[in-house]
């Protein structure tokens, strides 16, 4: 460069060249693998993420089902996970690249002027400082939103329901419905546009200090020029370089931002992942053995399990948890069936009939006393071989969208159609199945009343 201003010196020229040449290809190239690699540990995570999320939510119990709210589950799965994703796949490459183009660029700078480097590096703070309270104002706004979110999947998925639907047809108001859901949109949507805002003015403070650092390179530089301390070709060469340092800067800084909002999303993921479930099969539950059992309940105290040990407040839209646990419902019940033998329990609504049923799969765990199926004591048994066993009709069926057959073969994947009939048939179900437009291949939902009881019976 000096060698232009001074009118010699051609290699000079063609190094310099090569040297802008080499930095763009290094960047380019990085840049790509970057972008590849960021995509498939991104996807890999979202696998990941999603399976591991659905396996242990499987593996929670029915209370924290019961307490739960469906829609606030859901976000978790999907908008969560999706925002966590966001942290490799939309930032891993910026962050390599920015790197290695930061490196490059600071070493050239070095060799031109220190000290001049030395001043640019000193506005350092100044991108450093801001992305770190930006991306703590982001990270609450990212809360916020989810939770908004996650409000609207759980109207959403309540209202839309047959049940639901039926409830806000016959006593409900669609409007008020609508209106309700309205107030959270438009409240998100406030909320995306102090996002973008605040966004946008960051990164345009972040530009004009780039332009402000120019301006004092060439100011400092001409300086130096003019008192011989540095040649006018190195001071054009340094405020060229200048904007390639500042500009992966920049973009680390924004990729600060991006990764403490995708932080929220990982929290709320991690959330889940971290509850662990209240019934577990032990280390050493052994199989409950095919055939005839008999059934014994000696003197089994039980009280549905306090919110806190069951549940996240975030997941039922409250400040904290109740940390009482429910009324005590069973007190010292005690009874044998043997096998063959059919027992009736009587009561009224709220007595605890449901309740020892449910005992019976270990749905729940008794506070004191002991279920014992074939002589053992549920809580020694696997879980799958106990509830192979153990069957329950529930008072409110359900069924899953998908066919008849499909839901009948919940219980026992490897059941045959000749099987499948058998069990309708002795459900007294079979005239019902047949007279359906594809027989076992009808596609049923949760609100095909008759199809319900097709499930639930048989």
């Amino acid at each position: 460069m000096d060698a232009i201003v001074s009118g010699g010196a051609e290699a000079t020229v063609v190094r310099l060249a090569l040297l802008i040449a080499l930095i763009a290809v290094v960047e380019a190239g990085l840049g790509v693998l970057g972008r590849r690699l960021s995509a498939a540990l991104g996807e890999e995570l979202i696998l990941d993420l999603r399976t591991a999320v659905f396996d242990h939510v499987q593996r929670m119990p029915v209370a924290f089902f019961t307490r739960t709210r469906t829609g606030a589950l859901v976000s978790r799965l999907n908008n969560d996970v999706i925002g966590a994703q966001r942290a490799f796949s939309n930032t891993l490459s910026t962050v390599v690249g920015n790197l290695v183009t930061l490196v490059l660029t600071l070493a050239v700078m070095l060799t031109l002027s220190w000290q001049i480097t030395l001043l640019a590096l000193a506005l350092l703070p100044v991108f450093v400082i801001p992305a770190r309270r930006m991306g703590r104002r982001m990270a609450g706004m990212q809360r916020e939103a989810a939770a908004l979110n996650a409000a609207m999947g759980t109207r959403m998925t309540e209202r839309f329901s047959a049940p639901g639907a039926t409830l806000v047809k016959l006593f409900g108001s669609p409007e008020e419905e609508s209106e309700q859901f309205a107030v959270r949109a438009r409240r998100v949507r406030d909320i995306g546009v102090r996002t973008a805002t605040a966004q946008t003015v960051f990164i345009t403070a972040l530009t004009l200090v780039s332009a402000l650092a120019l301006a004092l390179v060439y100011g400092v530089g001409g300086r130096l020029a003019l008192g011989g301390t540095l040649e006018p070709g190195a001071v054009v060469a340094l405020a060229l370089l200048l904007t390639r340092l500042y500009a992966p800067l920049t973009s680390l800084a924004g990729a600060r931002v991006e990764v403490m909002s995708a932080l929220v999303s990982f929290e709320r993921v991690f959330e889940i992942l971290d509850l662990e479930p209240l019934i577990q099969d032990t280390p050493d539950a052994r199989e409950l053995p095919p055939g005839p059992v008999s059934v014994e309940f000696d003197d089994v105290r039980f009280g549905y399990p306090s919110a806190d040990k069951v549940s996240l407040a975030s997941l039922e839209e409250v400040a904290t948890l109740d940390t009482r646990g429910g009324d005590v419902v069973l007190h010292g019940i005690s009874f044998r069936a043997e096998p063959g033998q059919t027992v009736a329990l009587v009561g009224s609504s709220g007595a605890g009939k449901s309740t020892i049923a449910g005992l019976l799969p270990r749905l729940y765990d008794v506070d004191s006393g002991a279920v014992r199926v074939g002589g053992a004591d549920v809580r020694e048994l696997t879980a799958a071989s106990l509830r192979a066993t153990v069957g329950m009709v529930t008072q409110d069926g359900h069924l899953f969208h998908d066919t008849v057959r499909a839901n009948l073969l919940l219980a026992r994947p490897e059941a045959t159609g000749p099987e499948l009939w058998d069990a309708l048939r002795r459900a007294r179900l079979d005239t019902l199945v047949r007279a359906l437009p594809d027989g076992l291949d009808t596609v049923v939902g949760s609100g095909a009343t008759g199809s319900r009881a097709v499930s639930a019976s048989a």
